[in-house]
C-alpha cells in the first residue's frame, strides 16, 4: 500500500535556503559587508576579506555540483553578491580617483545592466541557467560561461585591477598617507598587478558589451516572433469572420 500524502515527510535538504552552497553565498555576503567597512580604515584588511568573498565564489559552485544542490536562488544569490560588491568597489575608487568617477559610473552601469538583459532573457527562453549558451552566440561568450577555468581567470583579473587601483589610491584618513612607503616592493607589486590585469579588465568589459547585445538581439527576436504570431492570430480570426458573413 501506497504512503498517504500525510504520511510521507519531507527531507531537510529540501530546505534550499540551507543548502551548502548557499551558505557559502552567506558567507561571501558577511565577508563582503565587512570588506566595505574596512575600505575607509584598513586597506589590506579590507581587500582580504574582499578577496576571500570573491574567491569562494568559484567554491560554491563546486559544491553545488558536489552535493547536487544547484538552484536557481543560489545562481540568482551569487550574481547579485557579485554584481553588489563589485559596484560598491567602484563606487569607492570613484571617490578615490574623481577625475575617473564617470568610468567607474560607466563600468558599474555596464555591469548591472548586461548581466540583468542576459539573465532576463535566458529566462525567458526557459534556459536551466544563465551560463547555458546557444550555438549562435558568440564563440567568445561560449567559451567564457563553458570553461570555468576561463571565467575564473577572467573574473579574478578583473577583480585584482580594482583592488590593486584602491591599494594604490588608498590614503590614511587621519595622515594623508599612503599604505606603504612611495617606491617600495608593496607599492610596485601593486603597479605591476593593475597594469598586468588591465588587458584582462578590458576583456571583461568587452564580454560585459556582447552580453548586452546579445541579450538585447535576442528580447527583440522575441518581440518579433510574438509580434509576427499577433498578427497572425488576428489575420486568421479577421478573415473567419468574413467567411461567416459570406456565408
Amino acid at each position: 500500500m501506497s504512503p498517504s500524502p500525510t504520511s510521507v515527510r519531507t527531507p531537510k535538504e529540501t530546505n534550499v535556503f540551507l543548502f551548502i552552497p548557499n551558505l557559502i553565498g552567506y558567507t561571501r555576503i558577511i565577508l563582503a559587508i565587512l570588506a566595505l567597512y574596512l575600505l575607509p580604515t584598513n586597506p589590506f584588511k579590507a581587500m582580504i576579506s574582499y578577496s576571500i568573498s570573491s574567491l569562494l565564489d568559484a567554491v560554491d559552485g563546486h559544491a553545488a555540483r558536489y552535493f547536487n544542490q544547484t538552484t536557481k536562488f543560489g545562481s540568482v544569490l551569487d550574481m547579485v553578491t557579485d554584481r553588489s560588491a563589485t559596484s560598491c568597489l567602484l563606487v569607492h575608487l570613484a571617490v578615490q580617483y574623481p577625475a575617473y568617477a564617470i568610468l567607474f559610473q560607466l563600468l558599474i552601469a555596464l555591469d548591472l545592466s548586461s548581466h540583468y538583459m542576459h539573465m532576463y532573457m535566458s529566462l525567458t527562453l526557459g534556459a536551466s541557467s544563465h551560463k547555458t549558451l546557444r550555438k549562435e552566440d558568440h564563440w567568445l561568450l561560449r567559451l567564457y560561461y563553458s570553461n570555468s577555468t576561463v571565467l575564473f581567470l577572467v573574473c579574478a583579473g578583473d577583480q585584482l585591477l580594482f583592488i590593486s587601483a584602491y591599494l594604490l589610491g588608498w590614503r590614511n584618513p587621519l595622515t594623508n598617507r599612503p599604505p606603504w612607503e612611495p617606491g617600495s616592493a608593496g607599492e610596485m607589486a601593486a603597479y605591476a598587478v593593475f597594469w598586468l590585469m588591465l588587458p584582462v579588465c578590458v576583456l571583461k568589459q568587452a564580454l560585459n558589451v556582447l552580453q548586452l547585445v546579445r541579450a538585447s538581439q535576442g528580447l527583440a527576436s522575441q518581440d518579433r516572433e510574438a509580434r509576427l504570431v499577433a498578427a497572425a492570430a488576428t489575420a486568421s480570426s479577421s478573415s473567419g469572420s468574413k467567411a461567416k458573413k459570406s456565408s
